[in-house]
């Protein structure tokens, strides 16, 4: 019996070693199969909204974060900025705010109206974020030519047209559109497309301008010092038929409404190759009395749109040479204005004809804040004698259907005492920063204010304004100024 017990034992041992050799066995097998699966399976599927996103999420994310950020009303934060030590990139204030939060206002700050920076729309922007939101793979066009071969987006090239007849402020479709990087490209470019060939016999084309003037015109043109083109000062030295010369090309640059003093302008040299910069011809900057339908056309999206950063702007040519050299310029120079940038255009252009003339027009928008400025600068400087300001009367504009107030970009200002020789040092002394008249070859008793900067910017603008004028009124001089 003992024997027996022994051996039922050591069979009841073996039974536990096998079964424990058996469950070891299927789980390294389980194991094994699930390594083999896991390896094998693909990869885990990235994180999705509702609406099917996945890899956008990421950069969603972040231009949400930045665009969320308060900075008090003064300042933004930009995905491009500068990061701190936590890796974020901090608050870009406006112009006398600072802090981190941008809440800290500078004790009497010079007003900045230098610049015409379009800021002023960027609370319509801020009300659009979704539908102007662009977002796009980190493979989107990369190469050098886009649709058929081209340099520029055959659906942009559409909206512009449409935008501009929809708006009525130029005839397009006797046109080529050439695109340019801003429409500062574009004003060497098409100097070149209206000069005569390098080679030939003919002289250098003048290039001449009406005081006052852009002065990148004057700039660019010596900077660029073309063979076949030279400035050749205003138009007043060229008017009088006496002292022109029958066999000399003239380009001539016309801005209207003209950048400083807003007026409607057209070529005042007969015979000339006009370019017409319209950059302002539209109708939240001036009146639109028909559409525009010279020869050469020169519009830009930073007074269009504000979008001033994203350096875009196109001509309109009637000539088919001239529009071919122009376009060979641009693509000799920076291979056709950025796609990225052409992308982003096609979206804003996008976002305006979807609300032409509805509750968000942005040319309502824009209109209502630059005719309030205008409206409280006038009141302000109409009680002074020592300075004054372009008159713009009330005009007729086929865009809004009706008698628009003005709503300039710019205010032109004259020093009126004569003392006040030079109105730039003039008002500086006051904490104004403007640009002076003498670059426009108008004289040094004139200079220009933007009104076209951020609310901020316009409110100190302002507030220096009302004191130079107040100070006026009880006889003494702002800012330590001797002139009075």
């Amino acid at each position: 019996m003992e024997t027996g017990r022994h051996r039922s034992q050591s069979l009841g041992s073996a039974g536990l070693v096998f079964h424990a050799l058996l469950c070891s066995s299927l789980l390294l097998n389980a194991v094994f199969f699930a390594h083999h699966l896991l390896r094998s399976s693909p990869p885990a599927t990235p994180e999705r909204l509702g609406d099917g996103l996945s890899w956008a999420l990421q950069a969603a994310r972040e231009a949400e974060a930045v665009a969320a950020a308060d900075c008090s009303g003064h300042g933004n934060v930009f995905l491009d900025g500068v990061t701190g030590e936590d890796g974020r990139p901090g608050c870009e204030c406006n112009r006398c705010f600072s802090g981190p939060d941008c809440s800290v206002r500078t004790p009497n700050c010079t007003a900045d109206a230098d610049s015409g920076n379009p800021l002023f729309m960027e609370p319509y922007w801020r009300r659009h974020a979704a539908a102007s939101a662009v977002v796009f793979s980190g493979w989107h066009r990369l190469s050098y030519i886009t649709t058929g071969g081209r340099f520029h987006s055959v659906e942009l090239d559409r909206h512009i047209r449409l935008l501009h007849r929809t708006v009525g402020n130029a005839v397009v479709d006797d046109k080529y559109l050439v695109f340019g990087a801003g429409s500062m490209q574009l004003i060497n470019a098409l100097v070149y497309a209206l000069s005569p060939d390098g080679n030939a016999a003919s002289p250098p084309a003048s290039v001449v301008a009406t005081v006052p003037y852009y002065p990148a015109y004057k700039s660019q043109t010596n900077m660029f010092d073309g063979r076949e083109y030279r400035w050749d000062g205003t138009t007043a030295t060229w008017s009088n038929n006496g002292s022109r010369n029958s066999t000399r090309d003239f380009i001539e640059f016309v801005t209207s409404p003209n950048n400083p003093d807003t007026a409607l302008r057209k070529p005042v040299l007969s015979g000339s190759s006009a370019i017409v910069d319209h950059a302002y011809y539209w109708p939240h900057l001036t009146h639109i009395p028909a559409p525009a339908d010279e020869d050469v056309m020169l519009f830009t999206a930073s007074k269009l749109s504000g979008h001033a950063g994203s350096r875009f702007g196109w001509a309109l040519i009637r000539d088919e040479k001239v529009a071919k050299r122009a376009l060979s310029y641009v693509e000799q120079s920076i291979m056709g204005a950025s796609r990225d940038t052409q992308l982003r255009m096609l979206k804003i252009l996008k976002v305006i004809l979807a609300n032409l003339h509805g509750k968000e027009d942005i040319f309502a928008f824009s209109y209502d804040v630059m005719r309030s400025r205008w409206r409280r600068l006038n009141a302000v400087v109409s009680r002074s004698t020592r300075i004054s300001l372009q008159k713009i009367p009330p005009q007729y504009c086929t865009y809004f259907n009706r008698i628009k107030e003005p709503s300039p970009a710019y205010a032109w200002v004259k020093c009126e005492w004569e003392e006040d020789v030079d109105c730039y040092e003039t008002l500086l002394a006051a904490g104004i920063i403007s640009r002076s008249g003498t670059l426009s070859e108008a004289g040094a008793r004139y200079t220009r204010m933007s009104l076209l900067k951020a609310q901020d910017d316009f409110d100190v603008l302002l507030e220096r304004i009302t004191e130079f004028v107040d100070a006026e009124e009880h006889g003494r001089a702002p800012g330590g100024s001797s002139s009075m």
